[in-house]
C-alpha cells in the first residue's frame, strides 16, 4: 500500500487537521470492513440525511443508538431466547453487531425510528452563524474590531 504525505496540505491550509486525519485513517483502515447489517445513507434535503439499517429480527428495545466523540454508534444485542426452537433453516441473522459512523462537524441526530425491520436515523447539518460567510467592509486606515463585528451576512447559492 502506498503512503501519502499530507505535509504540503498543512502549509497551505488552516484548521483542516481533522480532515487530513480522517483521510489518513480511511487509507490505513483494514480492507475487510464488516458488511453486517446492510445499510443505506441518503440525502433527504440540502442539509438533512438519513441512515437506514436493516435490523430484521430485532425489537426496538434490543437496539441502541448513541452519539459520542463525534461518532454515531448503533448497537444491537438479541435477548436470549427462552425455550427451544427447532429451525429447519435459519437465514435471518440476528447476531449482535456494532456499526460506527463518523459524523462531520455540526451534524446532529434529530431522531430515530424502527419500522418494518428497518432502523431509520435522521441527521441534520446545522452551520453555526459564526461559520457562515460574511462580507467584511473595507475601510480606510487600520481595521477596528467594530468593523469586523458589524459584518453583514453574504447570500450564497449552491450550484
Amino acid at each position: 500500500m502506498r503512503n501519502f504525505d499530507f505535509a504540503p496540505l498543512y502549509r497551505a491550509t488552516v484548521g483542516f487537521d481533522r480532515v487530513a486525519d480522517l483521510v489518513d485513517r480511511a487509507l490505513n483502515a483494514d480492507v475487510a470492513q464488516p458488511t453486517y447489517p446492510p445499510y443505506n445513507i441518503e440525502k433527504t434535503e440540502e442539509n438533512a440525511y438519513r441512515i437506514s439499517i436493516a435490523v430484521a429480527g430485532f425489537a426496538p428495545d434490543e437496539l441502541n443508538v448513541e452519539v459520542k466523540e463525534g461518532a454515531l454508534f448503533v448497537t444491537a444485542r438479541k435477548a436470549t431466547e427462552e425455550g427451544t426452537r427447532n429451525f429447519l433453516h435459519r437465514g435471518i441473522a440476528t447476531r449482535a453487531f456494532e456499526r460506527r459512523f463518523a459524523l462531520a462537524d455540526h451534524v446532529r441526530v434529530t431522531g430515530a425510528s424502527h419500522e418494518h425491520g428497518m432502523l431509520h436515523i435522521d441527521l441534520l447539518r446545522e452551520t453555526p452563524e459564526a461559520l457562515k460567510p460574511r462580507r467584511i467592509e473595507i475601510g480606510r486606515g487600520a481595521a477596528t474590531p467594530a468593523q469586523v463585528v458589524d459584518a453583514k451576512p453574504v447570500e450564497t447559492s449552491v450550484i
